[in-house]
C-alpha cells in the first residue's frame, strides 16, 4: 500500500483556484511530473511535464496564448497534449509527437485532477456539497499544506476522533476525547468513525461559535471516502438535545471541515481543506478565527504524522494496532479494493 499504488481513476485536488494562473506550474502528482496552466479564457489545463523529443520538461519552455512551446526546440502543444507546431520541420509535425493530457474540473475553489484513465472521468463522481451555495451556510478560506508522509497516515488521522485528546490539547480537544466509545459504519466507498458526548464542556476551537452557555451534548463525526476525502463534522447542542443528527435545536451549531488528500509520491502529500459552518455567515472575523484555529490544529498533526512517516518507514521493533485504529484499517481495505478493481 505505500509503494506508490493509488487509486487512479477518480477526483483528487490538484491546488486551489488561486494556485493557477497563466503561467507554467510545475508539479509532482502520484509520482508523475506535470504542468499547469490556464488558457486565454480561464479554464486550467495539465500536461505531462515532459518534451517527447528529449523529455526536457515541459515547465521550463513558455506559454504562448493557449499553447506550451518546448525551450529546447520549440515543438509546441496545445492544452490537449496534441502537437501543434514543429519549427525545425514545419511542414512535417511528428506524428508521435503528442504529450499525456489530464482531466481537470473547477469546483468548490478548487481544481481538480483525473489521473486515471480519460474515457471514464466523469463529472458526477466529484464530490458533491450540500448547502455550498446556501447563504445561511459560511466558509472559511482554503487551506493547503504540504505533508512529509504517506497520505494513508493522513487519513488514519482523519478517521481517529481520539488523537485529538493528546495531539489537540487546546483546539479540538474535550471532555470524552480519550475514551468515549466509538460507532463505526461501512459502506460502498467509505467509512465513518462516530460517537457522542453527553454533558461535557465544549472544545476550546469551538466555545467561541456557541450562542448557549454550559455544558453541551456534542457528536464527533470522522468520515472518509473514496479515495481520500474526508469529512470531519461537529454538532453541538445544549444539554439534554443531543444524540440525533436531524431536528436540531436552532441554536445547535453544525460545522463540516471538508480535508482533501492528494499523492504526491509514497511519502509526500499534498493536505487542502476549508470549514463549513452555520456560524459564521456574514461575520468574516468569526470565519478568520475558525480558519486560524484549524490551520494550528493541522500542522500539530503534520508534525505528529511526519514523525510517524520515519518511524514506521525503519522500525526496530514490530509494530501494533489499537481498537480505534478499525476505522482506518477498514478504510484501507476499501483503497486496496478500488486498487486491484483498477489493476484488473
Amino acid at each position: 500500500m505505500f509503494s506508490g499504488d493509488y487509486p487512479l481513476n477518480c477526483w483528487y485536488v490538484a491546488g486551489r483556484s488561486e494556485d493557477f494562473s497563466h503561467d507554467l506550474k510545475a508539479m509532482r502528482l502520484f509520482g508523475r511530473q506535470m504542468v499547469f496552466f490556464r488558457r486565454t479564457d480561464g479554464s486550467p489545463a495539465a500536461l505531462e511535464d515532459a518534451c517527447p523529443h528529449r523529455k526536457l520538461p515541459l515547465s521550463m519552455g513558455k506559454l504562448d496564448g493557449d499553447t506550451v512551446v518546448c525551450g529546447y526546440h520549440g515543438l509546441t502543444f496545445d492544452g490537449s497534449g496534441s502537437c501543434v507546431a514543429a519549427p525545425t520541420q514545419p511542414q512535417s509535425i511528428p506524428k508521435r509527437a503528442r504529450v499525456h493530457s489530464y482531466p481537470l474540473i473547477e469546483r468548490y475553489g478548487f481544481v481538480w485532477i483525473w489521473p486515471g484513465d480519460a474515457a471514464q472521468a466523469d463529472a458526477e463522481k466529484l464530490l458533491k456539497i450540500p448547502n455550498f451555495d446556501n447563504p445561511a451556510w459560511g466558509k472559511t478560506a482554503r487551506g493547503s499544506l504540504s505533508i512529509g508522509c504517506n497520505y494513508l497516515w493522513v487519513v488514519d488521522n482523519l478517521l481517529d476522533p481520539s488523537h485529538v485528546a493528546w495531539v489537540h490539547v487546546t483546539s479540538f480537544a474535550g471532555a470524552g476525547t480519550d475514551n468515549a466509545p466509538l460507532d463505526l459504519e461501512e459502506g460502498a466507498d467509505r467509512v465513518i468513525v462516530s460517537r457522542w458526548i453527553y454533558d461535557a464542556p465544549a472544545s476550546p476551537y469551538y466555545q467561541p461559535f456557541l450562542t448557549f452557555e454550559g455544558n453541551c451534548d456534542r457528536k464527533q463525526h470522522y468520515e472518509c471516502r473514496l479515495p481520500a476525502i474526508a469529512i470531519n463534522g461537529s454538532i453541538y447542542t445544549p444539554v439534554g438535545t443531543g444524540g440525533k443528527d436531524e431536528d436540531l435545536p436552532d441554536d445547535a451549531l453544525r460545522n463540516f471541515s471538508y480535508n482533501f488528500m492528494t499523492p504526491v509520491d509514497a511519502e509526500n502529500t499534498l493536505y487542502f481543506w476549508f470549514q463549513h459552518c452555520n456560524a459564521i455567515p456574514g461575520n468574516p472575523s468569526m470565519a478568520e478565527r475558525m480558519f486560524a484555529g484549524a490551520t494550528m490544529a493541522f500542522n500539530e498533526d503534520k508534525e505528529i504524522l511526519e514523525a510517524v512517516q520515519r518511524g514506521m518507514a525503519d522500525p526496530e521493533s514490530p509494530t501494533l494496532n489499537l481498537g480505534l485504529d478499525a476505522g482506518a484499517m477498514r478504510f484501507r481495505k476499501l483503497v486496496e479494493r478500488m486498487i486491484a478493481a483498477e489493476r484488473a
